[in-house]
């Protein structure tokens, strides 16, 4: 089990996520705009001086929504590297995540499901995933262990969990998504590294 995992059952453990996640995401709404982009270039500053992504050929990122970290400037800068960008694309008939490589994502992303931009799947073709170098993971709440707390919808988990051999599993969140203990069963998947605007946590680090 990750390190600051809690066994709990089946009910009390769908509970205690949803009662997280509320809780999570109701301090990171509060922040401020102003200070929820400056905090944003402290993080992406952070992510982008990982040996990960610095010497990386192809990243699998994301488009963020509402009060998320901001990629947008992770993704530029990525791109003004010459590093290939791959975004997911969430197939809900299917219950996965495809990805797609995106040249442009101004042009080339569409809204899909609740209002996140996702590539067109017309305009994108499909990544291949022994590709993608590292992979930026998005989560509402983190352990300092590499427990990963998600959205509900197990994608990223079913990506992780099937892709053999993946690319390192980095996040980025705000300091005030870092939690000591997470309520995680057996299908939730660990991360190797999580940057927030005031440290750099790696998974068994001590």
């Amino acid at each position: 089990m990750t390190e600051g995992a809690q066994a709990l059952p089946g009910s009390a453990l769908r509970q205690h996520k949803q009662t997280l996640r509320k809780d999570i995401l109701s301090q990171r709404a509060a922040l401020g705009h102003a200070e929820r982009s400056r905090l944003s270039r402290v993080i992406t500053a952070s992510l982008l001086s990982l040996p990960e992504f610095g010497r990386a050929r192809c990243v699998l990122a994301y488009l963020s929504f509402c009060s998320e970290f901001d990629t947008s400037e992770f993704v530029r800068t990525l791109q003004s590297r010459g590093c290939a960008l791959v975004l997911p694309r969430i197939d809900l008939a299917r219950r996965n995540l495809s990805l797609h490589r995106v040249d442009d994502p101004e042009l080339e992303t569409v809204p899909g499901v609740w209002g996140i931009r996702e590539p067109d799947p017309q305009r994108c073709p499909l990544a291949v995933l022994g590709e993608i170098d590292a992979t930026l993971v998005p989560g509402v709440a983190f352990t300092p262990g590499g427990g990963r707390l998600g959205y509900g919808g197990g994608f990223y988990d079913a990506l992780i969990r099937d892709w053999r051999s993946h690319a390192p599993l980095i996040a980025a969140a705000f300091e005030l998504q870092v939690v000591r203990d997470l309520p995680l069963g057996p299908d939730d998947q660990p991360i190797d590294a999580l940057v927030t605007e005031a440290n750099t946590y790696r998974r068994g680090a001590s």
